[in-house]
């Protein structure tokens, strides 16, 4: 499948090891069990990302779920989705984009619903061939019955627009 190919080359290993790494505070012990539901569902979807795992990436994704990507607007990532088919297109679109070379999830909490994860990422613009350099991210997830309907993502555009641009 096309797709699978897409997003194993764009997000590869490199996201699927560095999820093993996710330190959780000792605080999830006294976490409720819905955010820790909540918590395991992000980062399950994280790992079928991370891997290419299209069948599992769909079975966590309502089919309403909407994907937002913040930053500047010449990026042709940057903006949103909603519903399946148009996250997997959006998906190829970013993979065909960015090449990541360094996925590091350094904090992630849930409340009920709502997950934050917070990380460094490096990679790579195939249009300029320049590195961007280490920048921070941000995710804002909701979960719905098991399933992402939310994934809103914030990042250091003006670093990965400068490299992207060839700046």
């Amino acid at each position: 499948m096309e797709r699978r190919t897409v997003l194993k080359t764009a997000l590869g290993a490199v996201l699927a090891l560095n999820l093993g790494q996710i330190a959780v505070s000792a605080g999830e012990k006294e976490m409720d069990d819905k955010s820790k539901a909540s918590l395991d569902t992000v980062m399950a979807y994280m790992g079928a990302m991370g891997s290419g795992d299209m069948d599992k990436m769909g079975k966590l994704m309502a089919d309403d779920m909407v994907w937002h990507n913040e930053g500047d607007k010449t990026l042709p990532w940057i903006g949103g989705s909603k519903g399946k088919e148009a996250i997997f297109k959006f998906l190829a679109v970013f993979s065909k984009n960015l090449k990541t070379t360094l996925w590091e999830n350094t904090d992630a909490f849930a409340s009920g619903d709502t997950v934050a994860v917070f990380g460094k990422m490096n990679g790579i613009t195939p249009k300029s061939g320049k590195e961007i350099g280490e920048f921070t991210f941000a995710l804002r997830a909701k979960v719905r019955d098991g399933q992402v309907i939310l994934w809103h993502w914030y990042e250091d555009s003006f670093a990965v627009s400068q490299a992207y641009h060839g700046k």
